[in-house]
């Protein structure tokens, strides 16, 4: 870590359920390290667009943790998240993030941003619902990251991108209004920490 991260978010990244990665999610996980990895060896930047419909939950989400752990394990990147239609990045999946230990700043609007921050002496994470090609994304030479399967199904091909992984999640909105709710947000926001924390640390320790 390059600053202190802030301790509520250490204790939730301390009981990331990352033992409990299935196999095969093992698979496209390692396959997206070596990618990663391709681009340190090589001296170029890595830029990582996590794409969903709506850019709402899922893909916020992972922008975020993928943030986060880059930042943890010391490691260079630049991650973004988009969508095929604007809407807002949904209040239940900010409240999620908020339960795991992220400060977030809110500058209001019909479509709000948010500035997370893992750390007080880091820059925060600028997020808020957008097109995959809006202009705070990458253009070119980056992953499309598809979270969701109706993304990934109808969106056979992404400008600018070299390389595309499915990396779809289960959606929390099919909970909302539920007893469930806040549970299952921070259930799916702790499963995708977990992946990309993973991830990210298959790139750091390449023989891990």
């Amino acid at each position: 870590m390059k600053a202190p991260f802030f301790s509520p978010l250490l204790e939730t990244i301390a009981v990331l359920p990352i033992s409990d990665i299935p196999a095969e999610r093992k698979v496209l996980l390692d396959e997206m390290a070596t990618y990663l990895q391709e681009k340190i060896v090589t001296g170029k930047e890595i830029h990582l667009n996590f794409i969903c419909t709506h850019n709402s939950r899922r893909s916020q989400f992972s922008q975020i943790w993928a943030q986060t752990a880059a930042a943890f394990y010391g490691i260079n990147a630049y991650c973004y998240s988009g969508g095929v239609e604007v809407t807002a990045f949904n209040p239940r999946a900010v409240a999620a993030i908020q339960r795991d230990g992220f400060k977030v700043v809110k500058k209001e609007g019909e479509n709000p941003v948010y500035f997370v921050f893992y750390s007080e002496k880091e820059e925060p994470i600028v997020t808020f619902s957008k097109v995959v090609d809006d202009a705070i994304n990458a253009t070119k030479e980056f992953a499309a990251v598809m979270t969701c399967d109706h993304a990934d199904e109808n969106c056979p091909f992404i400008p600018g991108a070299e390389r595309r992984f499915p990396l779809r999640f289960e959606d929390p909105k099919a909970f909302d209004g539920t007893t469930l709710e806040e549970k299952m947000y921070s259930e799916r926001s702790h499963q995708i920490g977990a992946e990309l924390f993973y991830l990210f640390e298959k790139v750091g320790k390449p023989s891990a």
